[in-house]
């Protein structure tokens, strides 16, 4: 394992020393017994609040570190699997403890199901050698359900993690937890996007102040909370204040939270502000080299500096590099596609001959290092050259040409476009930081090309990693009523599972995860799901489902018959990400949650065409309402074809390798 660390303070040429037990395998519990802990005492340890939960505090000695782990929730069930991977990895380091901040469970529900969600936490965070700290966020005290307490999940939590705020003092440095989702008390309200809900209550700002001064000799001064609040926006400008307190104390060195689930780095008078992304929380990974990723953080602490290095699984992170622009522009830089500005179409009989000529831009103020690389799946394709290497200085763009050629007689069902790959790199002092890849089809017109004739009644076979992806730009889907439907043949229902999807916060799609049939869309705030909650289907039959949105009420069919219905109306809040065949999708246009099965005659359509039960065994196909048809009967390459309103069509790229089946 490779380590770059961050700046230090004070001291920069003075180096962290490496961990004894770094090569030790993770997966060892027990080769050295816990660390110490003394109990709390009214010295070192500090709260106006009450609570029966003790927390132990770690045995003092001079010089140390600590780690400190980002949001646990908002993303899968399995995020405890990462949680789990973190505390091992945590334990091969042995820090003299683990700070959070905040989320720590999924929350958001009643008082069964929260505890539920808190022992599952605390016993993998237990398998710590060293003490941990809790901090609470939104998900940790939001409740949901009936039988609402005044102040939600606060008691749940004071119960059974310990008090919402508290400091104690370890080996002359003090660590504040803060408590950022205080209930407005002009409203009861907990809502973190409103910055009426981001003012620190008096009663907590004057414990703040206290502490600050009985901290005043400490060497340095770590506080912790979830809402990076310094960053503005939602968050209003109370914590100027709160910052003008850390400023006069003097020896304040760093401020750390979460919530936004992905790396940053603030410093403003001296002070660091440090926000950590995620540790089994919800990642998107959209670029997982500049900070959007599980990893947590190790502290090195010594009298005269403060070491910060940022841990993934693997390598380590600079820190202090994360800052906000570094972020969005690794991010702006991960959208840039490889511009296609001329490709060759084929002949009739098939065959290509012609050149691509590619274009790929710079848009940071670092430079790029290149790898540019044209490859098919489809061994006939002659490509030429291989690949290219190139840098690419801030703001500077590049031009190559391509040869491309394949043999007459050679579009059919194994044909595979010619893509462009690039990898880049953005080159920094400390890190390299790779990008993902980005593929752009070099798009060969086949408009000439005399296409194989349809066979049969066919259907698309996918099994659990593979997918058809319909472009976004390939229908309009005007805003008001629409139907979606299918048919379709299940092998096998995961526990999460999509079938037809576009959702991620937006849109619509069908999920029939353990079987159970849903259908949602997203209107004005939120979805509206009819979810047929007693119906179970079964695998190795033919089903047709179709979700009906009729402009005042959301409902599901399944094989002709109303089965779930809620109101729903507003504005359909619309994404770019393609509609998902045989799969969710993420965020970054990714499948996810496969369906296995067989799908069929997939139509979607301007307008509610059901109102109430229906015949669903008769065929159908494109009409004048129709927005998109697909009826799987014929396979080119990875396309598949399909209607849009009467014309003819191909619809869909394929993830993975789904078969096309004869039914």
């Amino acid at each position: 394992m490779k380590f770059i660390l961050a700046v230090f303070l004070a001291a920069p040429c003075a180096l962290a020393q490496p961990v004894d037990n770094i090569g030790h395998s993770r997966h060892t519990h027990h080769h050295n017994p816990k660390h110490a802990t003394q109990a709390p005492d009214a010295a070192r340890f500090v709260t106006s609040r009450s609570s029966e939960i003790k927390l132990p505090l770690p045995e003092e000695q001079d010089a140390f570190s600590f780690a400190v782990f980002g949001d646990r929730t908002g993303g899968p069930v399995d995020g405890v699997k990462v949680l789990a991977d973190a505390v091992r990895d945590t334990n091969q380091f042995e820090p003299d403890l683990v700070m959070t901040v905040g989320d720590l469970i999924n929350g958001y529900n009643g008082r069964d199901a929260w505890l539920e969600q808190m022992n599952e936490y605390k016993s993998i965070m237990n398998e710590l050698r060293c003490p941990w700290f809790p901090v609470a966020g939104n998900h940790d005290v939001y409740w949901r359900g009936p039988d609402r307490p005044r102040f939600e999940h606060d008691a749940n939590y004071e119960m059974h993690f310990g008090p919402l705020w508290y400091a104690f003092e370890h080996k002359n440095c003090w660590f504040i937890a803060l408590y950022s989702d205080e209930t407005n008390p002009k409203t009861g309200e907990k809502n973190f996007s409103k910055p009426a809900n981001h003012v620190m209550s008096d009663e907590q700002f004057e414990w703040l102040k206290g502490v600050l001064l009985k901290a005043k000799h400490a060497d340095h001064v770590f506080l912790f909370l979830h809402h990076p609040r310094w960053t503005g926006g939602q968050y209003g400008d109370s914590w100027d204040r709160v910052h003008a307190e850390l400023v006069k104390a003097g020896n304040v060195t760093a401020v750390f939270a979460g919530h936004i689930h992905r790396m940053r780095y603030d410093r403003k008078d001296g002070i660091e502000y440090v926000t950590l992304a995620t540790v089994g929380g919800h990642q998107s990974g959209e670029v997982p080299g500049a900070g959007w990723l599980h990893h947590f953080h190790i502290i090195t602490v010594r009298k005269n500096q403060v070491a910060m290095a940022g841990v993934p699984v693997g390598e380590v992170m600079n820190v202090r590099e994360m800052t906000g622009e570094f972020t969005d522009q690794a991010l702006a830089q991960s959208k840039v596609p490889a511009l296609i500005t001329q490709s060759p179409a084929a002949t009739q009989s098939g065959g290509v001959s012609g050149l691509a000529r590619v274009e790929y831009r710079n848009v940071t103020p670092y430079e790029l290092e290149l790898a540019v690389t044209p490859e098919s799946e489809d061994a006939r394709w002659s490509l030429s050259p291989d690949h290219v290497h190139a840098k690419l200085k801030p703001g500077e763009s590049a031009i190559w040409e391509f040869t491309l050629s394949r043999p007459d007689d050679a579009i059919d069902e194994f044909y595979r476009d010619a893509v462009v790959r690039v990898d880049a790199e953005m080159l920094l002092p400390t890190h390299r930081y790779p990008l993902p890849s980005r593929l752009s089809v070099i798009p060969v017109s086949l408009a000439n090309v005399k296409l194989p004739p349809t066979s049969g009644r066919a259907a698309i076979l996918v099994d659990g990693d593979d997918a058809l992806l319909v472009d976004e730009g390939s229908f309009v889907l005007p805003d008001g009523p629409f139907t979606l439907e299918c048919r379709f043949t299940a092998s096998a229902f995961a526990d999460r599972t999509g079938l037809l999807c576009k959702t991620e916060q937006s849109e619509y799609g069908f999920m029939v995860s353990r079987g159970v049939p849903e259908f949602s869309v997203f209107l004005g705030d939120g979805y509206a799901t009819a979810r047929a909650k007693d119906l179970t289907l079964t695998t190795g039959r033919e089903y047709h489902i179709a979700g009906v949105f009729d402009g005042a009420n959301v409902k599901l069919f399944i094989d002709g018959k109303l089965v779930a219905s809620v109101a729903g109306e507003g504005k359909r809040r619309v994404n770019k990400l393609p509609l998902t065949i045989g799969a969710d999708i993420t965020g970054a246009g990714v499948p996810e949650s496969f369906f296995r099965g067989a799908i069929d005659d997939v139509r979607l359509s301007d307008g509610a065409r059901y109102a109430s039960d229906f015949d669903a065994t008769s065929t159908y196909a494109g009409d004048e309402r129709t927005l998109m048809f697909i009826d799987m009967e014929r396979r080119i390459g990875r396309a598949v074809s399909g209607f849009r309103r009467t014309e003819p069509a191909l619809w869909g790229r394929v993830f993975g390798q789904p078969a096309r089946i004869e039914r």
